[in-house]
């Protein structure tokens, strides 16, 4: 909602500041100067990326556009998850949860979760981080090695659209330049004609270097800083889940390492101890799915 606010501010002023100035509007619609930066752009995005990374800039824009995914509820429902988690080790051994981890969509607790079971890269990170618990004879700091490396890929993947995005975004000044060059080159080719021609070619060649950086510093610029924010939530999402796991890896109780990953969450989405203590309290959600699942 904000992204979209943001769009109409900055179109907004500009139009608005033009428009004070008696500006004629119809001088900056100007399809062909942005059939070139915009194809342009495209094509540059297309020869520089392969399809999966151009996929992942489609669902990073769309993203924008949408409220953030961790908020405080989804880390509460999160470290809620992985308190039952931890009670079925602390009561049943490591081995009580092999079957959660194997299959991880049949796993009731998980069941309860549906957020957690569609985040591919958390659920792999957590199961396969307990798996080699369970397995057992890797120390600690080795386990901490490993999610370490397994989150430096994944913030690495979530950067390379961003990347790719932001090198668009600083091509379109430049494929700006571009469309006003042609549009000079038809000014220079009317020579002699009615000086009203001649005027509006040179204007709609202006309007290519103004549509250029527009779309730099007004739109793709910041949707590529906006990705970047999500990419740093993600990562900080992770970073809570592996001080969780580093905790109960070290021995720790289920309360505490809850405790040392709530104290880890961004602060302006930190639930209060009350918050978490109250959810923990609360009826497990396997438990109750498991009735309804036997009726």
């Amino acid at each position: 909602m904000f992204a979209i606010i943001g769009i109409v501010v900055v179109f907004g002023a500009v139009i608005g500041g033009f428009l004070m100035e008696k500006g004629h509007l119809a001088v900056l619609l100007q399809p062909a100067e942005l059939l070139i930066i915009g194809g342009a752009a495209a094509g540059t995005l297309l020869i520089a990326n392969p399809v999966h990374i151009l996929k992942e800039i489609g669902g990073g824009v769309a993203g924008v556009f949408g409220s953030s995914k961790f908020g405080k509820s989804r880390y509460v429902s999160t470290l809620k998850m992985m308190f039952e988690l931890l009670n079925k080790v602390r009561r049943g051994g490591l081995l009580s949860i092999e079957g959660d981890v194997e299959k991880p969509a049949e796993s009731l607790i998980f069941q309860a979760y549906p957020e957690f079971l569609k985040n591919h890269h958390l659920r792999d990170f957590v199961c396969d981080t307990l798996r080699m618990a369970i397995t057992g004879g890797v120390e600690p700091f080795d386990m901490d090695q490993m999610m370490e490396l397994d989150m430096e890929v994944q913030h690495h993947g979530a950067t390379q659209p961003i990347s790719a995005l932001t090198t668009v975004a600083d091509a379109l000044p430049g494929l700006g330049i571009v469309a006003a060059v042609l549009g000079v080159v038809i000014s220079m080719g009317a020579i002699g004609g009615p000086p009203a021609e001649i005027g509006h070619k040179v204007a709609a060649a202006l309007v290519g270097t103004f549509l250029g950086i527009l779309l730099c510093y007004g739109l793709v610029g910041p949707m590529g800083a906006s990705m970047t924010k999500s990419a740093e939530e993600e990562q900080a999402f992770v970073h809570v889940i592996r001080v969780l796991l580093m905790s109960f890896i070290k021995g720790n109780p289920p309360v505490l390492a809850v405790e040392m990953a709530r104290r880890a969450i961004p602060l302006h989405v930190r639930p209060t101890f009350e918050e978490m203590e109250t959810a923990c309290r609360g009826e497990p959600a396997a438990a109750a799915a498991a009735p309804e699942a036997a009726a």
